[in-house]
C-alpha cells in the first residue's frame, strides 16, 4: 500500500500536512504555511527531497530520544520526524519517507 499526504488546515488560518506510509502512520510532519499554496508546495519539495539521503539530518533530543529533519537544497526544513527510542528505528523512518513520498497521493482535507 502506498503512502500518501495529508493537507489540512492547522492553528490561526494555516496549513500544513503530514506524510502517511501505507500503514496509515504518519512518518514526516511539515512546518505551517500562510498558504494552502506554499503547503503544497512544501509537498512537492519533500517529494523533490527525500529521495536523496543527505537532506536528512540525524538528531537527538534532550532526552534522548532520536529523530530527523528534512531539508531541501536551501537548508531550509521541509518537515520533522516523531521522535524514536532508538538511532536505529529512526533509520528505518528516514528510508520509509525516502520510499513513500516521491510517489506518494495527496488527500486534501483543506
Amino acid at each position: 500500500m502506498a503512502g500518501n499526504f495529508e493537507c489540512k488546515p492547522a492553528a490561526n488560518g494555516q496549513f500544513m500536512f503530514n506524510l502517511k506510509a501505507g500503514n496509515h502512520e504518519v512518518i514526516l510532519t511539515s512546518e505551517l504555511y500562510t498558504t494552502k499554496a506554499a503547503c503544497m508546495g512544501g509537498i512537492e519539495s519533500v517529494r523533490k527531497n527525500a529521495p536523496v539521503d543527505a537532506n536528512f539530518t540525524r538528531k537527538v533530543a534532550k532526552d534522548g530520544s532520536n529523530y530527523f529533519v528534512l531539508v531541501a537544497a536551501n537548508h531550509q526544513t521541509i518537515g520533522k520526524s516523531e521522535m524514536y527510542s532508538s538511532a536505529s528505528a529512526m533509520e528505518k523512518g528516514i528510508v520509509s519517507v525516502m520510499a513513500n513520498a516521491p510517489a506518494a497521493t495527496v488527500k486534501d482535507l483543506c
